[in-house]
């Protein structure tokens, strides 16, 4: 099922159930889609990876927004866009854990032959292009500049 139509099922069911915050944030979704793929030209379906990254992004900016209005003592504020975030993130597939992504980073450092930090634009490109959707940079980052010291 693509996620056009998960979307369209959890918009449905939203609804039904007078959920606002559910409708809201998935209602964005729907947006962000139609947007992206208006601007990808003539193609008709994202694929899964677009769909992934384009997830990612929508969660990180509720993320992102919770954690200024937190900062600002806004809890009022802060509480619909963790739900919003919340509710994204479940059409997300499962993300690895940060011991998993470790695993990884000592494997591709071993791999690549990554000896200082001068090598972790190689290591980071390699992780990148290989846990796409399954964790996001900064964590790939924050283990690599660990790992390389």
């Amino acid at each position: 099922m693509s996620l056009q139509t998960s979307i369209m099922i959890a918009m449905k069911a939203a609804m039904k159930s007078k959920d606002a915050v559910a409708l809201t944030a998935l209602r964005s979704v729907k947006s962000a889609i139609l947007l992206a793929q208006t601007e990808s030209g003539s193609k008709a379906e994202m694929t899964e990876a677009e769909e992934v990254k384009l997830l990612q992004k929508l969660v990180k900016q509720r993320q992102d927004s919770a954690a200024i209005f937190s900062e600002q003592q806004r809890p009022d504020l802060a509480a619909p866009e963790l739900a919003e975030a919340e509710i994204i993130g479940q059409f997300l597939p499962e993300m690895l854990s940060e011991a998993e992504v470790e695993q990884h980073v000592l494997e591709a450092i071993q791999t690549l032959g990554a000896e200082s930090m001068k090598d972790m634009g190689k290591v980071m490109g390699f992780l990148s292009k290989k846990l796409e959707g399954q964790t996001d940079g900064k964590t790939i980052s924050t283990l690599v500049k660990k790992n390389l010291i």
